[in-house]
């Protein structure tokens, strides 16, 4: 069913215009637009990240290992899904691993910048994109599965996202969210990165299950490279002028294989049922109830 953000009437006309107010989103760069007006506004992330990132995310060991374990996880825990929505697609290297993955599943992804929405489009084939405030999503009882992926840090309002969530998905229907974990990591990347928290596992959990969810599984990952990513971070303690954010995905290539091999076996240990303490980063999968 599809939500007026105007007037918040419900709909199923397979057209965008509202039959209650008239309003009709408009188009920018090509894609339908639900939320034009914050695009020059938004501060919780820099859209001149998009070109950096699709230059290393195919390539990068981290980028590939969170794919593999996004995708394992909704054939393990939601294999029949019939659609499917990402929320901040970004550059859509996500989306295009669901497409390779799952051909039957129908996609759709969002993103708040139109810039990122040109680099998903390159890389998309049959996934319909559109730009979105996810504080706002224009849909009720749509999708099967909603997945938010290193988004929720970037915005103050995580809660009315959730909830907003909650109302999109189709009774049962999964939510997948990926986060950064652990406050006493922040460093001068999560600066640079816009983002306004890095999560305590029970805060998060406490989110989800207020908007409704019940949780299906939850575990750290990238628990296996800790050690090395606590190096990391706390000699970024220390403010550097001329700071390069992606200095830590620029790594030789063995060292990129080796570390992609370490997190393919932790993957194994998730799917075996392994829920690690302890990590980088969080997976969360829960369901609409």
């Amino acid at each position: 069913m599809k939500k007026c953000n105007e007037c918040a009437y419900i709909f199923d006309n397979q057209e965008w215009k509202c039959p209650n107010c008239q309003y009709n989103p408009n188009l920018i760069n090509g894609y339908l637009s639900f939320a034009p007006e914050i695009i020059d506004k938004v501060e919780s992330y820099d859209p001149i990240f998009f070109a950096k990132l699709a230059k290393v995310e195919a390539k990068n060991f981290w980028f590939r290992s969170r794919n593999r374990l996004i995708i394992s996880a909704i054939k393990k825990f939601f294999p029949n899904q019939k659609n499917f929505l990402e929320i901040g697609c970004g550059t859509g290297f996500v989306l295009s691993g669901l497409e390779k993955s799952f051909s039957q599943l129908q996609l759709s992804g969002s993103e708040i910048f139109t810039q990122g929405l040109e680099f998903a489009s390159q890389r998309l084939n049959r996934t319909q994109l559109f730009q979105m405030d996810a504080l706002h999503i224009p849909f009720q009882d749509e999708f099967d599965g909603i997945g938010a992926f290193d988004v929720l840090e970037h915005i103050q309002e995580d809660h009315v996202v959730l909830g907003q969530i909650y109302q999109a998905l189709k009774p049962q229907g999964s939510l997948i969210l990926t986060v950064p974990q652990h406050p006493w990591l922040w460093s001068q990347a999560d600066d640079y990165a816009f983002h306004v928290r890095r999560y305590q596992s029970q805060d998060l959990k406490r989110k989800v299950q207020q908007a409704g969810f019940k949780i299906v599984t939850m575990t750290s990952f990238v628990s296996l490279l800790l050690p090395l990513m606590i190096l990391s971070r706390f000699s970024q303690r220390r403010e550097k002028k001329n700071y390069d954010p992606l200095n830590e995905f620029k790594i030789s290539s063995w060292l990129n294989v080796t570390l992609e091999f370490i997190l393919s076996i932790e993957r194994q240990m998730i799917q075996s049922g392994v829920s690690f303490p302890w990590g980088g980063s969080l997976l969360l999968v829960a369901i609409k109830i």
